[in-house]
């Protein structure tokens, strides 16, 4: 699992920790590591450290100090390394000392420092550390529209990128791979600030850190979740998920959500709606019932609202109705939202939302009232939007998009390492909701359900698309599930 922590949390354990260590170590400690990358990456580069050229962009305080002190260690090594000094007035004395003993050259002209960007075969970008907001200052903003030909290493998080959100509030220094001291930041694992961090690693430096307010799943957690059935399990102990999806309109979405069922652990599929033919056509294991969810039978579970149409609000009023849990998808969201927080007031069972941007947006207008926010505000801010909304509805959200971001009422957040571009096709949506309420009938809780639901939905939709990648259909990414599965038990 990977653990992530805002900087409040991050600072007071660094504090603590310097409090019973000699002045310097664990900045010490923070450029060894950093140093060690850097080395490790020009050895691959071209084959040894001696002779390269390495530049240093140091800001002000300890992410330039940070910078500077590996900059000298890779000097020691025989690279050629040029410190850009971006406020010279406030560069790190013991970084700055250290790196001219050790051979370093330190320039404070921004044209000397531009054309050292341009040319060297790695760039440490210590320019703002975790304390910074907003984007890049003008000073600063060139490098990131700089041409270069070698690897940019961020010290900590790419500069312009807040450590606590992600978000990117103007110009932001793209890198090839970050290092991390101590544990990610939120920034680190949530777009848009990931997609500037390239390769994260991360340098253990001693620090004792709380429980993490936010995490990330690996194989080895969602191999952990897996509901595998025993010698006694029969298709009902292993939980049925009824699925309400489908209309006139939108029959295929009842498929989708169907075939992204089947494959998520469940014992059985229940399915009601008005796709039922084409539902046992195509999958003839399925059990139909016909009505609604209010006469369908016992399930553990219900997914309503995946291409639901003129049906979705009965549809989503008899399944919140029940005391199951209950995710909620598609044409479902729209009808939450115009009913507002208090459809799900006094629910005992949980509650699973799985919007897009434009969907948060209209659960938040019928939250909040008012008309809804841009989708595009709240895709820049995923992780408050995500908890923005499971506060308002008392429900965990799964949060769809680039990064997809799972958060629960009481707090936690999970985001989602795995996926590709390439799901973003019609109907990956449904596959992903049936597959989710599939996990939730099996008896995981709503916040293991969406995370790993996600997390084996982000590896089909890998292996579907293959490797360079290529278009994929939803149905794809629906049967590549089993080799997910696969992957995630043999890690």
């Amino acid at each position: 699992m990977r653990h992530a922590h805002p900087v409040e949390t991050v600072r007071a354990a660094e504090a603590a920790l310097m409090a019973r260590l000699p002045e310097g170590t664990l900045m010490q400690r923070a450029a060894a590591g950093l140093a060690a990358t850097c080395a490790r990456l020009l050895t691959r580069r071209r084959g040894r450290v001696y002779g390269s050229r390495v530049t240093v962009l140091a800001g002000s305080g300890d992410n330039g100090g940070d910078a500077l002190y590996a900059g000298a260690a890779l000097a020691r090594r025989g690279a050629r390394v040029t410190a850009v000094l971006l406020t010279p007035e406030k560069a790190h004395p013991g970084g700055l000392a250290a790196l001219r003993a050790a051979g370093g050259r330190v320039t404070a002209e921004q044209e000397v420092g531009l054309a050292e960007f341009s040319r060297a075969d790695l760039v440490l970008d210590g320019i703002v550390g975790i304390g910074g907001r907003g984007g890049l200052r003008p000073g600063a903003a060139p490098y990131a529209r700089a041409g270069r030909s070698g690897i940019v290493v961020a010290v900590d998080l790419p500069s312009g990128v807040d450590a606590d959100t992600g978000e990117v509030a103007g110009e932001a220094l793209r890198a090839d791979v970050t290092v991390c001291f101590g544990t990610y930041k939120p920034g680190l694992l949530i777009d848009p600030g990931a997609e500037y961090t390239g390769a994260v690693q991360l340098v253990d430096i001693g620090l004792e850190l709380p429980e993490p307010e936010v995490t990330a799943l690996q194989h080895a957690d969602a191999a952990a979740l897996l509901p595998l059935p025993g010698a006694e399990s029969d298709k009902y102990r292993r939980g049925v998920v009824g699925v309400a999806a489908g209309s006139a309109r939108y029959p295929g979405a009842a498929l989708l959500a169907v075939a992204g069922a089947l494959r998520g652990g469940a014992g059985a599929v229940r399915y009601v709606g008005t796709a039922a033919e084409e539902v046992v056509r195509r999958f003839p294991e399925t059990l139909v019932t016909e009505g609604g969810p209010a006469g369908a039978g016992r399930v553990q579970a219900w997914v309503v609202g995946p291409g639901g149409g003129e049906g979705a609000r009965q549809a989503l009023t008899e399944a919140l109705a029940s005391d199951v849990p209950v995710l909620v998808d598609a044409d479902g969201l729209t009808e939450l939202g115009r009913l507002g927080p208090d459809a799900l007031a006094g629910r005992t069972a949980p509650t699973l939302l799985t919007p897009h941007t434009g969907e948060a947006a209209r659960l938040l207008a019928g939250a909040e009232g008012g008309a809804p926010p841009a989708a595009e505000d709240l895709a820049a801010a995923r992780l408050a939007t995500a908890r923005r909304l499971a506060a308002a509805y008392r429900a965990t959200v799964l949060l769809k998009g680039s990064t997809t971001v799972v958060a629960d009422p009481g707090g936690a957040v999970r985001v989602n390492p795995t996926g590709t571009s390439w799901l973003a096709t019609a109907g990956s949506g449904d596959v992903l909701a049936g597959l989710a309420g599939s996990l939730l009938a099996t008896g995981l809780s709503p916040l293991d359900a969406a995370s790993l639901g996600a997390y084996l939905h982000g590896l089909a939709a890998r292996e579907a698309a293959g490797d360079p990648g290529a278009p994929v259909t939803a149905l794809a990414v629906a049967g590549a599930l089993p080799t997910a599965w696969r992957a995630v038990r043999g890690a």
